[in-house]
């Protein structure tokens, strides 16, 4: 599912709604370094969320320490949350995430997960919104 344009606010909408590194990482496709967002040693029970949209991406029952510094899950939340595209960028081919609703980047998906998915879904800590409960 591609978000239609009158679902997707405009660029200074997302400007004045995210941080600048929220912005370059979630609207421009971005990374942010290993080890330095917010939830990549986040442990806590919960629910997180598209920054931009505030969909519902990934749960942390499915989050796991996966050595690299960001956060990681085995598998979305629902099997229509997120959406995969091919990234050719940086000279490699990679299967780029997406939320589903608003297009927000939100990292690459590997196949080299834990069971019982065998993914692993790799993620910008400033491209989610963790909500504890």
């Amino acid at each position: 599912m591609q978000p239609s344009d009158s679902t997707v606010p405009a660029d200074a909408d997302w400007r004045s709604k995210l941080t600048p590194e929220q912005y370059r990482v979630a609207r421009e496709g971005g990374t942010e370094r290993a080890f330095s967002g917010a939830y990549w040693n986040n442990k806590a029970t919960g629910m997180y969320h598209c920054v931009c949209c505030g969909s519902e991406l990934f749960s942390s029952a499915s989050k796991f320490d996966s050595g690299t510094g960001w956060p990681s899950f085995w598998e979305g939340v629902s099997a229509g949350a997120i959406t995969t595209h091919t990234d050719r960028t940086h000279g490699m081919e990679r299967t780029e995430i997406r939320c589903a609703l608003c297009d927000a980047h939100l990292g690459h998906v590997f196949n080299d997960g834990p069971a019982p998915s065998g993914q692993r879904y790799c993620v910008n800590s400033a491209s989610l919104r963790f909500a504890e409960g």
